[in-house]
């Protein structure tokens, strides 16, 4: 459950901060990169922000 949320959530922000760059200001474009880097750095040290964020608002495996 919590690694469909956490793509999910990767997923939404992506998607979002491209719309954002496309219609308000390319800038958005390094929340892309943002998102995009910490997903590899997860796969690289196993550990992940967003899953610390959801375990402290009770989502479960």
């Amino acid at each position: 459950m919590k690694n469909r949320m956490i793509r999910a959530i990767a997923g939404t922000f992506i998607l979002i901060s491209l719309l954002l760059a496309i219609y308000v200001n390319q800038n958005w474009l390094w929340f892309t990169a943002f998102v995009g880097a910490n997903l590899l750095q997860s796969s690289i040290t196993k550990w992940c922000l967003m899953e610390d964020i959801l375990v402290k608002f009770g989502v479960k495996d």
